[in-house]
């Protein structure tokens, strides 16, 4: 039988709405990495500032306060070698590489999000025949669901204005994994690896592929 593949993606973006920070795993059904990818996007990151909302206060995530921390995190994952400094020829170059090898299906925590800001950066994700959208088939199986709902209101992952159960993909992998795993960083390889492949196994464990292919559109 043949062993199907899936990608995951994701991007940390700059205000010119290119990617800084572009991740990826090639998982298979039972989620088990086959091949990642986590490198800064040379003529984006350092040369554009990253993502931030000038009207949010310091102590949130995408403030501008916080942009210059998360920076500082990048500077620092450099000198440790946890990341190198590609450019978006040499990305693509891996993306064929991994479609030639594997066929992966692409999914992302909001493939819209992810795919028009890797386009942005000339990094194609269009390569791959098929894809889905993690968030959206997420958002119908498990966001439904009276225990994950139950989750957030004890967890208080909750959104701000209407108090309802947070769909992010921090919120959903928390539910799947344990209430003790630490915040998503927002960096784009731990994000794709620690969170969302997570909640792409959990899936896979009670859908078909064609089944999540239909509720990802």
């Amino acid at each position: 039988m043949k062993r199907h593949y899936y990608i995951i993606v994701d991007s940390e973006t700059t205000r010119r709405q290119t990617v800084a920070d572009f991740g990826a795993v090639v998982v298979g059904r039972d989620g088990r990495i086959v091949e990642q990818f986590g490198a800064l996007v040379f003529g984006h990151f350092g040369k554009f500032d990253l993502f931030a909302d000038p009207a949010l206060p310091d102590s949130a995530f995408w403030s501008e306060q916080s942009a210059q921390r998360r920076m500082k995190n990048y500077h620092a994952m450099i000198d440790s070698g946890e990341r190198s400094i590609s450019s978006p020829a040499l990305i693509q170059q891996w993306l064929w590489g991994v479609n030639q090898r594997y066929q992966p299906t692409l999914t992302a925590y909001n493939l819209v999000f992810d795919f028009g800001k890797c386009q942005n950066t000339r990094i194609n994700l269009g390569i791959f025949s098929q894809s889905f959208c993690l968030m959206k088939a997420a958002k119908k199986v498990i966001g439904i669901r009276a225990d994950y709902q139950q989750f957030c209101y004890d967890q208080d992952l909750l959104t701000k204005k209407k108090r309802k159960p947070q769909m992010t993909a921090d919120a959903m992998a928390k539910f799947i994994i344990g209430d003790d795993l630490a915040d998503e960083p927002h960096t784009a390889l731990e994000d794709a690896r620690d969170y969302e492949r997570a909640i792409l196994a959990h899936l896979l464990k009670s859908l078909t592929r064609q089944q999540i292919l239909e509720l990802g559109q």
